[in-house]
């Protein structure tokens, strides 16, 4: 005999944006402008050989805080040409302005984007009122499933369960990049609605799934997507032993590419295996010979070949 809490319905496992997404790099050229073809040519790389799912477009890995609207739009546009028939789109709207994040959101239903990433406004830090407000006049504003990005270290603020819980009544809000980094609270949050939980913190994609997430929103995942997939899936198959192994044989990496901003070492990862990424925009700079090293050193741990 079961017996369901009155607060715990029973829930389907829903991907509504697939197992594995990537926090796509915005590739530049030399000199620091938009190379629309490079992203198009590392979205098919990501997609056909890591087997991404979805892509995040003008995310904070993305370098949205120095890219304009204007670039924002045309990024979308060309990624969705080039990958939008076999993998979702999701877009990164987020601002701490929420009239700004409306426009940003518009704009990327009108480009084509499949889904919205909505950061907690950053810096003001508004009350969790203010939040209910501005994520439910965002969601209300386009047609476009919303994916909410929890992320208190960056953002100075938490989504509060209730909060979270509320705006689950919310028929286009629809998931949650997690990286709050408290599965006690993701536990409840997943135990109490129907929000499909992505991790947002690597390393912690696999113990994750044991209180009810269902993917991961990566940024290693530029190099481990396709061995992180095989690790949710056997994780979903019931097989935990590959899963673990899986787990931490990647783990290196998982956390070595936050060594510094995840963007500086994925951009220089990215170059030196010949794909496209670019230099970093300002106030980022480049990575150094002594992090690339290092970064060398934590695909060789993770027994993935980066070239020399």
């Amino acid at each position: 005999m079961t017996h369901d809490h009155p607060d715990t319905p029973a829930r389907a496992v829903s991907r509504p944006f697939g197992r594995v997404l990537t926090a796509m790099v915005t590739p530049f050229t030399a000199d620091g402008s938009l190379d629309l073809d490079g992203a198009a040519r590392l979205a098919n790389h990501l997609v056909d050989e890591q087997g991404n799912d979805a892509l995040v477009v003008n995310g904070t890995t993305g370098e949205s805080p120095t890219t304009t609207d204007t670039e924002k739009e045309r990024l979308i546009r060309a990624v969705v040409e080039a990958v939008g028939d076999r993998a979702k789109v999701v877009a990164g709207v987020g601002t701490n302005d929420t009239r700004h994040t409306i426009e940003l959101a518009a704009a990327a239903e009108k480009a084509g984007a499949h889904g919205l990433l909505v950061v907690t406004p950053y810096y003001n830090k508004p009350p969790q009122s203010g939040l209910l407000r501005h994520f439910t006049a965002v969601a209300d504003a386009t047609g476009l499933p919303v994916m909410l990005y929890d992320i208190p270290h960056r953002a100075g603020v938490p989504i509060a369960t209730e909060t979270l819980v509320r705006l689950a009544e919310h028929p286009r809000i629809v998931a949650v990049k997690d990286a709050k980094g408290d599965l006690t609270a993701t536990s409840w949050v997943t135990s109490r609605t129907s929000l499909a939980f992505y991790s947002g913190e690597d390393s912690l994609t696999l113990p994750a799934l044991a209180v009810g997430t269902v993917g991961v929103v990566g940024t290693s995942t530029h190099f481990t997507g396709a061995l992180t997939k095989q690790m949710i899936e056997a994780y979903d198959a019931g097989d935990n032993a590959t899963a673990l192994a899986l787990h931490r044989r990647l783990l290196p990496l998982y956390t070595g590419i936050f060594r510094t901003q995840g963007v500086i070492l994925v951009k220089a990862g990215l170059t030196a295996a010949g794909l496209p990424a670019g230099p970093v925009r300002p106030p980022l700079v480049d990575a150094t010979d002594d992090e690339i090293a290092q970064l060398r050193a934590d695909c060789a741990a993770a027994d993935l070949e980066f070239p020399a």
